[in-house]
């Protein structure tokens, strides 16, 4: 039966569900992370820190080292002297604020690497060991239990004390050091999925070792390994920042925000906003970036995303009353 339109009648009209699909899980997440106001105010403040260590040192670099020996510990939130020293001066007349900015290039230009490089690297070792099992499996387990056996603290101190500090030795130490967690957990991960149905149908038909790890295991591992990786990027950064304040990290005239602290403990009676900003920033960065992994773990799981569609009171509710039909 038709409805008297030609174009219906030729199969010229466009179908828009065809289309429709494709556009919808992009939306959705953009959605989710609006509704919930922590991981979204948690987004804004990664964003804004991301955005300040790109664009704010070619913009505050000469804030950042200029001294002025008149402006000496200029206490914070005044505008007295300029919108450059809202957040104060250092003993040596410096921007405090200005060094925060520049600083905080430092500090992801060793955390964001570090945690792409062992991402990367333990990432695929980890799901190539589960996939295969066998020898692979035995022996990459080994070689993360001697990597682990080692506090990633202490390993890093080790090296960095040997050879000179930098931000290149600091990304690769951390690195190294980091990998054996997305080894173990690609590993786990691919292993079980190794038996399930969807990978017994590629292997039937013929599809290699490495296709259906591309295909089919790593798309389900993924947001497994993104929200570790996430929860890494704090460990990362909190180790770059404990290794500068002991004075084997960053060395001067670089900054880092563990650097910052490091120089204003000496102050703290006098000046703390010379210490104290930066560990704020430390803080507030971490707790961003753990509030943002929380909720990416649940918007990549089909089955616990619906927490995040319906009010946090009725989730307690649920989680409740499922409780009580458990028991």
């Amino acid at each position: 039966m038709t409805n008297g339109d030609p174009l219906s009648e030729t199969g010229d009209h466009p179908a828009p569900a065809d289309t429709a699909p494709a556009a919808a899980p992009r939306p959705r997440l953009f959605a989710l992370l609006l509704k919930d106001r922590v991981a979204c105010l948690a987004a804004l403040v990664l964003l804004a820190m991301s955005t300040a260590a790109v664009v704010g040192p070619f913009l505050l670099g000469d804030l950042a080292t200029r001294q002025n020996l008149h402006s000496v510990d200029l206490p914070p939130f005044t505008l007295d002297n300029g919108w450059a020293f809202v957040l104060g001066s250092d003993s040596l007349g410096r921007s405090v604020a200005a060094r925060l900015v520049v600083a905080a290039r430092t500090t992801f230009a060793v955390a964001v690497p570090a945690v792409l490089v062992s991402f990367v690297v333990g990432s695929a070792w980890g799901m190539w060991a589960g996939y295969h099992r066998g020898w692979r499996e035995s022996v990459s387990m080994r070689i993360a239990d001697v990597v682990l056996s080692f506090p990633s603290l202490l390993l890093a101190v080790v090296v960095l004390y040997v050879f000179s500090p930098s931000i290149a030795t600091l990304v690769l130490v951390l690195a190294i050091a980091r990998v054996p967690v997305y080894l173990r957990t690609a590993r786990a991960e691919s292993a079980e999925l190794r038996s399930r149905l969807f990978v017994d149908a590629a292997r039937t038909f013929g599809a290699s070792s490495g296709s259906i790890i591309r295909r089919h295991v790593a798309p389900t591992v993924m947001p497994t390994l993104i929200t570790v990786a996430t929860l890494d990027f704090c460990f990362v950064m909190l180790t770059e920042s404990s290794l500068s304040f002991l004075g084997i990290g960053i060395q001067p005239p670089d900054l880092s925000w563990g650097l910052m602290v490091a120089q204003g403990r000496q102050e703290l009676q006098t000046a703390w906003w010379i210490a104290v900003f930066p560990g704020l920033a430390i803080v507030m960065t971490t707790i961003s970036a753990t509030t943002l992994a929380s909720w990416a773990r649940l918007a990549t799981d089909p089955a616990q995303r619906w927490r995040l569609t319906v009010p946090r009171g009725r989730v307690r509710r649920t989680a409740r009353k499922a409780e009580e039909v458990a028991e």
